[in-house]
């Protein structure tokens, strides 16, 4: 089962006023193991970057602005999701965000019944309980040092440890498969194992006669009628 965990940066909080994507970040699952294989891309937004979104994911007009389009990078980001299901925080708000961008870009939309959103998935697990990403990382002891800012890539590195527990827990002894080595397992052989004879399981004479004499004992057997 292969699975894309993903995260977005953007301009503002609504494509349809304008807003634009400018970060994307995907992480790959398999089997609810991470592969390390993903997906990164800054994309120019060809328009200002607000102040307050700037003081979120740090990312400049002025860094952004030699950054390819949208367009650009729409066929590799879908040939990276591929049809696997997209797994966001808030999933809402980033499929809006890159279906407005693929839509302008003329290409075909994720669809909304192929994501997961984990939200939900958080309040369904600690109903009343804070569900933003800081808060489910120190839940689960997600290390959370290298979070300054918020980051496309990093986000959804760190949203792919959350999902895992979410969904039920990393099994204990597996080891994110960041060299590639998936569902490979080490197999312990016991070499100096002590091998005992088989037991005979053939009745003696002496227990042939002992059954055959205790036969006699029973009173119309069914076997004789």
């Amino acid at each position: 089962m292969r699975e894309i965990v993903l995260d977005t940066e953007t301009t503002g909080l609504n494509p349809k006023t304008g807003d634009r994507v400018v970060e994307i970040g995907c992480v790959e699952l398999l089997n609810h193991i991470a592969t390390g294989e993903t997906y990164h891309t800054y994309v120019n937004p060809e328009r200002d970057m607000p102040a307050e979104a700037e003081a979120v994911h740090g990312l400049s007009i002025e860094f952004l602005s030699d950054k390819p389009l949208f367009a650009d990078i729409a066929d590799d980001f879908l040939a990276f999701v591929s049809s696997s299901p997209v797994i966001a925080h808030n999933a809402p708000f980033d499929l809006g965000f890159l279906n407005a961008e693929l839509e302008a870009a003329g290409r075909p939309i994720l669809p909304k019944d192929r994501s997961i959103d984990t939200v939900p998935l958080a309040r369904r697990k600690f109903p009343g309980a804070q569900v933003n990403l800081d808060a489910l990382c120190r839940r689960f002891n997600v290390d959370l040092s290298a979070r300054v800012k918020h980051g496309a890539l990093l986000d959804s590195e760190l949203l792919a440890e959350v999902y895992l527990e979410l969904v039920g827990g990393r099994e204990p002894g597996l080891v994110l498969a960041a060299n590639g080595n998936v569902g490979k397992a080490e197999v312990t052989i016991e070499t100096d194992r002590i091998v005992h004879p088989a037991r005979p399981h053939t009745p003696s004479s002496q227990e042939l006669s002992s059954h055959a004499q205790f036969l006699e004992t029973i009173k119309n057997p069914i076997w004789k009628a």
